[in-house]
């Protein structure tokens, strides 16, 4: 397996064309089941998805689009040489087109890439370790939470104030 750390740019992304519009969704569905088997729990992890950007369609290993969000991502070359691969399997299926055939040349063997078929999906846990438009965010308090602890605060230091008072240890 090769380990050497790729020097990445957006401009390395492998750009694919559709066969049809709504391949898409296919192809979506189709790499959910493609990836990396961890056979002891019958977990697979996504290797890639398709990106669709400004009118374009790439097929991206995950760690390029931690790298495309402005994430530190050690990408090797074994994750492109499977990226290419899984693009080649999905160019032989006729779901879509590598726009530069020379990008998608330096492959994996097929045996470092698991697919389940769509009869065992059920069998597995799919699992992608980047979700595409699906933002992990905090969670913003709403102005009745902020007021109501706000409030808690408050009462908190009155209470402590009275206990303070009480006790002829006010602090001044």
């Amino acid at each position: 397996m090769n380990e050497e750390n790729v020097s990445w740019s957006p401009e390395s992304m492998l750009e694919v064309t559709l066969k049809q519009p709504d391949d898409f969704l296919k192809i979506r569905e189709t790499l959910s089941r493609m990836g990396v088997a961890s056979r002891k729990d019958k977990t697979l992890f996504q290797s890639c998805h398709i990106l669709h950007k400004q009118g374009k369609y790439y097929i991206v290993h995950f760690k390029e689009l931690f790298a495309l969000d402005g994430k530190r991502a050690t990408l090797i070359q074994n994750d492109i040489q499977r990226r290419n691969t899984i693009a080649c399997l999905l160019q032989d299926w006729n779901l879509l087109g590598i726009v530069k055939q020379e990008s998608a040349e330096d492959k994996a063997p097929l045996s470092q890439i698991k697919i389940i078929s769509f009869k065992e999906k059920s069998e597995w846990t799919l699992s992608a370790k980047y979700n595409i438009g699906k933002k992990v965010t905090k969670k913003e308090p709403s102005t009745s939470e902020v007021l109501a602890k706000g409030f808690a605060e408050e009462q908190e230091a009155r209470k402590k104030e009275e206990e303070e008072d009480v006790e002829g240890n006010k602090i001044e």
